[in-house]
């Protein structure tokens, strides 16, 4: 039986609709607006198309969105600056500095310069340690959509055999993190594991983050297992015509389906959950800033 196809696109909609639900009764009883600054240093163009979406639908869900578009040649005390104004600044309640930077400016002292209670990408070092020793953190997007998912997909998680393909700090180890929590037996495998086939193919969950184009095939997967495929790979597609080019994630979609009780597609799958769930984040640490209930369903 082929497998379920798991819409990242509907539900992602599904979590910007609780989301608006919850910023439209803040906003009536409480009179708050959750804020969202999003700060861009150059032109990158794949960043100014991610900028412009996260703008368009901060404001879809009744959000207020602060976008600081900054050359190039920024110094990195200017970029500090900003972020000190923006941790200051009551009315802003995530801050998100767009990745890569230029090579100039230091990411992590950037990042770690982001007040940890509005670090709404999760990446600052105290939200790291809070998520790995079990506390309340700000969550990475990515790895939030991906449980969000897999919840969604099989209720409790409690004793499945997960296997995370990638080990990144963005992905892979907050991924198993979340997974730990969830009460998973949690392999991270990566470029080195010995027989990492042969790994994948205990697995009842197997996450895909290695940034290889559909390098986890049909074979690896154990039949009936869930699949989430973070990749988004850019192949040349010459049946398109010369030039051209398609977009894989890290698993050969056409042979795991047969095999898998559940995948994610690329595009379409985990991609639009991240953006939904920076959004979520950010209306979790507005409550959390203003001493409320934080929204059920939209964290981890």
């Amino acid at each position: 039986m082929p497998a379920q196809i798991i819409d990242g696109k509907a539900f992602a909609e599904q979590v910007r609709g609780k989301v608006a639900a919850h910023v439209a009764r803040l906003k009536e009883v409480h009179g708050i607006t959750p804020g969202l600054a999003v700060v861009l240093v150059g032109e990158d163009p794949a960043s100014q198309v991610y900028v412009r979406s996260k703008g368009k639908q901060t404001i879809e869900v009744g959000m207020a969105s602060f976008e600081h578009k900054l050359p190039v040649e920024t110094p990195e005390a200017d970029l500090v600056a900003l972020l000190d104004k923006l941790n200051a600044d009551p009315s802003v309640h995530g801050i998100l500095v767009q990745l890569p930077l230029p090579s100039h400016i230091n990411e992590d002292l950037v990042i770690n310069r982001i007040d940890p209670a509005k670090d709404v990408d999760g990446f600052h070092i105290s939200n790291v340690g809070l998520l790995a020793t079990g506390q309340k953190a700000m969550v990475p997007c990515t790895p939030l959509g991906c449980l969000m998912m897999l919840r969604e997909q099989h209720g409790s998680l409690s004793g499945m055999n997960a296997v995370v393909v990638g080990r990144s700090n963005i992905v892979g180890k907050p991924m198993a993190q979340l997974l730990l929590r969830d009460s998973c037996t949690v392999t991270v495998a990566h470029s080195r594991t010995k027989d990492i086939q042969a790994v994948c193919r205990q697995a009842d969950i197997v996450v895909a983050a290695v940034g290889r184009p559909e390098m986890i095939d049909g074979d690896w997967i154990k039949p009936g297992a869930t699949v989430i495929d973070v990749g988004i790979n850019r192949i040349p597609a010459p049946e398109k015509g010369e030039g051209k080019t398609r977009l894989v994630g890290d698993v050969d979609f056409e042979s795991a389906a047969k095999v898998a009780g559940a995948i994610t597609p690329v595009p379409g799958g985990v991609g639009p959950m991240t953006i939904a769930c920076l959004l979520a984040n950010t209306l979790t640490a507005c409550c959390r800033s203003n001493d409320l209930p934080e929204p059920a369903g939209l964290t981890a």
